[in-house]
């Protein structure tokens, strides 16, 4: 059967694939639309007509429908096990980490643990992006699908959402077409060695510069050629962000991952000790803040502890320190100026020295001494 031919690569939403590879397992099917890029998700829930119906439409156009692969438990444990040996340093985490691949639920625990540990977070957010784009470049190469990501265009909104609505459009106006060449040099990228192995570029790096975040421009979903059983099935999740994407076979969405997460009985016990030590660290401060207003007004001795517990009486702790009296210029001076020679005056003389002048110049009273002659 013959479909309309696009007249540029298709403009896929990378983020949203990845969302679709991440959940394709033996309860989900997923498909892409070769013609015009949209996804499909096969909802249990809707009803036996609808079902039926979208299963007529993907037999009949085999095609044009391409299946997304499942993922196995064994590749998922192995993608695990790869970010823990590439990316994960500290040993006591590897071991823990690898204890948790081994055991039951293996999926929803380790993300429990990264999610628990937001070093570990930021670095799996970064390999998870990074392996799943190879894995999906890799596997619409092997559909010989032609296409751009719309997260790696650098044009503008309203261009971006003219090349969807023109997409099997032959004429067009002079800025779709620049638009459209820019695609074709953009989609050539994706099918080079480097899209499948990317290499640190040699030479200098370049100097750091500030980074600007700003907010992705993703532009609204334009298809003119879904069959009317695949309306109820398209999947058009608004996902803008990696982080946005869970790697969790339980919960849709990062928000129901999080809910989840809180409403552990562990992490209520965390919040109380979080809550405990904002207080202690509260109190702390108001310690710090006093003894500081006690070293401004001069008080430095303290005869017991501050304790944030009790009320500070501060009249019954802190002793009375004797003012001194400043020094007379008297005494500065005798301890600049050199001694006078010669006997110090008696004045001068210190308590113990005059004693001891007295002691030396007592006069000892003594028996006399009576000779023979004295008898006589």
């Amino acid at each position: 059967m013959k479909y309309p031919v696009a007249k540029n690569p298709l403009i896929l939403r990378y983020h949203r694939l990845m969302d679709a590879f991440a959940k394709s397992d033996d309860e989900r099917d997923f498909y892409l639309d070769k013609v015009e890029g949209f996804l499909l998700y096969v909802d249990l829930d809707k009803g036996a007509d609808e079902l039926d119906g979208l299963e007529k439409e993907v037999e009949e156009h085999a095609d044009r429908y391409c299946l997304l692969p499942k993922m196995t438990f064994y590749e998922v444990k192995k993608f695990m096990e790869g970010f823990v040996h590439e990316k994960v340093y500290d040993i006591d985490t590897k071991e823990k980490l690898f204890d948790i691949i081994s055991a039951k639920d293996s999926r929803e625990n380790f993300l429990e643990f990264i999610y628990d540990h937001l070093t570990e977070l930021e670095k799996w957010q970064l390999y998870y992006q990074e392996r799943f784009r190879i894995k999906i470049i890799e596997w619409l190469r092997q559909h010989n699908v032609q296409f751009v990501f719309e997260e790696d265009l650098e044009l503008t909104k309203v261009v971006v959402e003219k090349l969807k609505r023109s997409l099997f459009e032959a004429k067009v106006s002079k800025d779709l077409v620049q638009a459209r060449d820019t695609l074709v040099a953009k989609a050539s990228t994706y099918y080079s060695n480097e899209a499948l192995n990317p290499r640190p570029k040699r030479g200098r790096p370049p100097k750091q510069v500030a980074k600007v975040e700003f907010e992705p421009q993703v532009t609204i979903d334009i298809y003119t050629q879904v069959p009317a059983s695949c309306r109820l099935f398209l999947y058009i999740p608004d996902i803008t962000s990696a982080a946005s994407v869970t790697f969790s076979a339980r919960f849709e969405k990062e928000e129901h991952l999080l809910a989840s997460l809180r409403g552990s009985t562990r992490l209520k016990v965390d919040e109380k000790l979080e809550a405990l030590s904002q207080r202690l660290e509260s109190l702390r401060h108001m310690s710090d803040r006093l003894a500081g207003a006690e070293k401004f007004f001069g008080i430095d001795k303290v005869k017991k502890p501050f304790s944030p517990f009790l009320k500070p009486k501060f009249k019954e702790n802190i002793e009375q320190i004797p003012e001194t009296e400043a020094p007379k210029v008297e005494s500065v001076v005798e301890t600049v100026l050199p001694k006078r020679r010669g006997r110090p005056r008696k004045d001068e003389y210190p308590e113990e020295f005059a004693t001891q002048q007295r002691r030396r110049f007592s006069i000892k009273k003594v028996a006399q001494i009576k000779t023979k002659k004295d008898k006589k």
